[in-house]
């Protein structure tokens, strides 16, 4: 069976480092390629591409080579994070900032970096309440130089498989909360008629708050769309 062609946004998400590091403003490295080829992003919003990703994208996109958006940071030599391990108080929530899974660790027990594995995006600094995590050059070379095309599709590929994961995890916990929620109802109705009948209009209310609820997102969510979209602001962000 042929390959189906790629698309855009397909050849551009090949052509960024894959840190997942959201300098460029959005939520990973693929929604930063979808906005390249819809003409809502710039093609110099990746510090850690550097000027070389730049000069790609520029190619890809047939767009002229500018320098790196100071707004989104500077291109810098690669960075690996550091946890001290006398200051980790095990509360995750690096492991769980982490885009690519190279924090190893259980709550209450100490956290430790998989060198091999981090990206340098910085994103499990902020989370720490201890100020125990610090980033440290590990290259003199900066952008593409400091960061191989194997590297990248690593990355890309714990990003992805750890996306499936948290999925599977929010299914399966909203599965189990729905069935908590049908045997608790089961068992008002079995011991108290009258009370299930009381519950039972309760919940119609919040299904008809929840429903406008719903509603009101959406329509918020396709004017935000209509904002944002090629034809609302034609020229791409500098």
């Amino acid at each position: 069976m042929p390959t189906p062609p790629s698309s855009l946004a397909d050849r551009l998400e090949d052509l960024l480092p894959q840190t997942q590091c959201t300098k460029c403003g959005y939520d990973g490295c693929r929604p930063y390629a979808e906005a390249i080829a819809d003409g809502r992003a710039g093609i110099n919003q990746c510090p850690p591409g550097g000027a070389e990703g730049v000069a790609r994208l520029a190619q890809a996109t047939g767009r002229a080579v500018i320098p790196i958006n100071p707004v989104n940071g500077i291109e810098r030599p690669r960075a690996v994070a550091y946890i001290d391990e006398a200051l980790c108080i095990g509360c995750t929530l690096c492991i769980q900032a982490c885009p690519v899974d190279a924090i190893v660790g259980a709550a209450k027990l100490m956290h430790t970096i998989v060198p091999e594995l981090c990206t340098g995006c910085d994103l499990c600094v902020a989370p720490c309440p201890v100020d125990c995590i610090v980033m440290y050059p590990v290259t003199e070379a900066t952008g593409w130089d400091a960061w191989s095309a194997r590297q990248a599709d690593a990355a890309r590929e714990r990003h992805d498989y750890r996306a499936v994961h948290l999925r599977r995890e929010r299914a399966e916990n909203d599965a189990r909360l729905a069935a908590k929620a049908a045997e608790k109802m089961r068992a008002v109705e079995a011991s108290d008629p009258a009370g299930a009948a009381d519950q039972a209009e309760k919940e119609r209310k919040r299904a008809i708050i929840a429903a406008a609820m719903e509603r009101a997102r959406l329509k918020a969510q396709a004017a935000d769309a209509d904002d944002t979209s090629p034809s609302a602001d034609p020229k791409p962000t500098p």
